[in-house]
């Protein structure tokens, strides 16, 4: 099998375990009968070991660690402690599990499809291809091809949530719309804490709008072909490029794989700041493989070498710039992006703008609750404007307009859940409220005297 066929079917396969995750093994059953699976015997246990050992022999991208690993579990075959095991996940569990203690490579797992693996093994008519690349084609645009969400928030700031890298060649089309819109924007925030995964190529086509001139991202070394590759950003894409703006990437535990090497990319690369928590740590590409008529193992079959660091995040992760719970990563990196486009701006009506949003953000974390008697001294009609209480909550509403739920600032400043471009500040004089004034994000104001 040539390095690129191997490539392309450990893409397949990585995003299909993105968007349809493995049975467990309650549902790892024969859906034609509805029965549950014929257990695992002595004789499929070896079968399945000796295999998988092969695999693992011939391909595996450091071959001393293959042989631990082999040598491992064929003793503990030997030793009996597989011979209880009748389930048939419970099996590739265990064996997955003792893979990983020795090699502790989290790409490395057993999977039990023996549906999966028939239709892999029937033969196909053209109609059949054409039928199972449309019902690919499908499950990809059900999915937007990973990306979730694309918007602006508060300051002009850019959001990208990313659930997965997926082909260019499938998603390019989408990426391209996603990061020209992002193009507008004062900063940009990629969020990969969701993100398991995927295709090199959609690494390197986002890359791609992050810089002016040709980067070298990374190098990968696959041991069955013995080559070494390398990957660069393109020398072209369509629509405008982002290289002079910040960039955030949102991280977690569960940001792993190709998600992992974009983060870690662009963090030896200093092109942008990571906020979040340290990724997952698996740095080994490969493929599923099939070893009996219903077990496949993935095998990491390569291994990536940046070309700054000259290694990778394999069983460390990569670790963050700001490191918070991942609860807090977004609004941890939008003040964050907010604070530095307001340090160095030098026109006063974004900087007003750039702290009005940070203003705004700290408010919303913050718990301001000014006193029962304080809420309702603001009650009453201002001109156009009304504010009322309901439930020891003010609300705001304009003649004729919505009416907005408000949150405290501070004692006598307000923010309206759902307008931030406009909030509400009040004047008292001799201990009684005389003044609605309107806070505009612009930087103007207006008031309308208490009736």
């Amino acid at each position: 099998m040539t390095i690129h066929l191997k490539i392309a079917l450990a893409m397949i396969i990585t995003l299909l375990a993105i968007t349809s995750p493995s049975p467990s093994p309650s549902q790892a059953q024969d859906t034609k009968t509805n029965k549950e699976p014929a257990p695992v015997d002595k004789k499929e246990r070896t079968e399945v070991i000796k295999a998988i050992s092969q695999q693992l022999d011939d391909n595996y991208v450091f071959p001393d660690v293959a042989k631990k690993m082999t040598s491992f579990i064929k003793k503990q075959q030997k030793k009996g402690l597989y011979k209880k095991i009748t389930g048939t996940q419970e099996f590739a569990d265990a064996i997955t599990k003792d893979l990983i203690s020795v090699s502790h490579d989290k790409h490395i797992r057993v999977r039990f499809d023996p549906e999966g693996i028939a239709r892999q093994n029937q033969a196909v008519t053209d109609e059949d291809k054409e039928k199972l690349k449309q019902r690919r084609t499908t499950m990809m645009q059900r999915n937007n091809y990973g990306f979730k969400e694309v918007k602006l928030l508060d300051g002009n700031i850019g959001y990208l949530d990313l659930r997965g890298f997926y082909a260019a060649s499938d998603a390019g089309e989408t990426a391209v719309a996603a990061m020209n819109f992002l193009s507008n924007s004062d900063a940009i925030i990629i969020d990969l804490r969701k993100n398991g995964g995927g295709s090199p190529t959609m690494i390197q086509l986002i890359s791609s709008y992050l810089f002016d001139e040709p980067v070298h991202l990374n190098n990968f070394y696959w041991r069955p072909t013995d080559l070494n590759t390398q990957t660069w950003t393109l020398p072209h894409v369509s629509g405008k490029r982002s290289a002079d703006k910040p960039v955030y990437v949102l991280t977690s535990s569960k940001t792993f794989s190709a998600a992992e090497e974009f983060s870690y990319n662009l963090k030896n690369l200093k092109r942008a700041t990571l906020v979040g928590e340290t990724t997952g740590g698996g740095a080994h590409p490969g493929g599923t493989v099939t070893v009996t008529d219903r077990y496949q193992v993935w095998v990491p079959s390569g291994r990536a070498i940046n070309p700054i660091t000259k290694t990778n995040w394999e069983g460390t992760g990569v670790s963050p710039h700001i490191a918070v719970k991942q609860e807090e990563a977004l609004t941890t990196a939008h003040i964050h992006a907010l604070e530095s486009l307001s340090e160095s701006s030098k026109d006063d009506q974004l900087k007003n703008n750039y702290n009005w949003s940070i203003n705004g953000l700290k408010a919303k974390d913050e718990s301001v609750n000014p006193d029962i008697s304080i809420l309702k001294s603001y009650v009453g009609k201002y001109g156009p404007r009304m504010i009322t209480m309901e439930d020891n909550t003010l609300s705001y509403q304009r003649e004729g307009g919505n009416k907005y739920a408000l949150k405290a600032m501070t004692d006598n400043m307000f923010m309206l859940d759902g307008l931030s471009s406009f909030r509400i500040k009040f004047e008292s004089k001799d201990n009684e409220v005389t003044t609605l004034i309107g806070l505009y994000d612009n930087g103007s104001s207006d008031k309308n005297m208490k009736d």
